[in-house]
């Protein structure tokens, strides 16, 4: 479904990412693991076009990145720590980004709320959320419109032990109705639970011992 293909990315001379190549598999989660700063995140950013590499290429469903088209579509996203409009409420910031697309209401926005624990907060301004509930809104934006693919770059930033099982969950069951997800965490256990694949980077490579790799996960 994702096809990443000798992708290399150079920033002022400094070389970010250097000939990574993935599979990202329809139906399945995808983990990506390694330190910070190893690269994973301008990865993500390359893979949804907000950052075009310098070789290489992204394929996603049989469209180039950055050729065919900008960004992949029917796809949610968090990169980084997501961002709103801090004196709007939660429901409505994401009732100003469902307008970009026009295919949900308020009825499925109440619903998406609801299912990462913010119904009740609704109403209340981004500025007074805490940090897990701001990171339940960005989850909230990724799965509101209910798209085919996931990328999602460590969303369990912030949340307590409840709100990561329950987060889990809500990933596994996207899996089982066949969405495609891809996850960086750096919480090892996110990954041991959730993941089909597992692929490691280091120093802008993805790799063990040199050597590019991916293993499937058998727990």
């Amino acid at each position: 479904m994702i096809y990443v293909k000798d992708l290399s990315l150079k920033i002022k001379n400094e070389t970010i990412l250097s000939d990574i190549n993935l599979h990202i598999e329809k139906g399945k989660i995808t983990g990506l693991v390694g330190r910070n700063g190893c690269g994973k995140t301008m990865l993500m950013k390359c893979i949804t076009g907000f950052v075009k590499p310098t070789s290489g290429e992204v394929v996603f469903n049989e469209k180039r990145i950055s050729e065919d088209i900008d960004f992949p579509k029917d796809t949610g996203i968090i990169i980084e720590t997501p961002s709103f409009i801090p004196y709007y409420s939660g429901r409505k910031n994401l009732l100003e980004l469902a307008s970009l697309n026009k295919k949900i209401g308020k009825k499925e926005i109440d619903k998406v709320l609801e299912k990462v624990g913010l119904y009740e907060a609704r109403n209340k301004m981004v500025r007074k959320y805490s940090l897990g509930m701001r990171q339940r809104l960005g989850i909230a934006q990724a799965l509101m419109e209910e798209p085919e693919t996931l990328i999602l770059d460590e969303p369990m930033n912030g949340l307590d032990n409840d709100c990561v099982e329950m987060i889990r969950k809500i990933l596994s069951q996207l899996k089982e109705e066949g969405k495609t997800i891809l996850l960086v965490s750096h919480n090892k256990e996110d990954i041991r639970i959730l993941c089909d694949e597992i692929y490691e980077m280091d120093k802008g490579k993805i790799c063990k011992g040199g050597e590019v790799y991916a293993t499937t996960n058998k727990a």
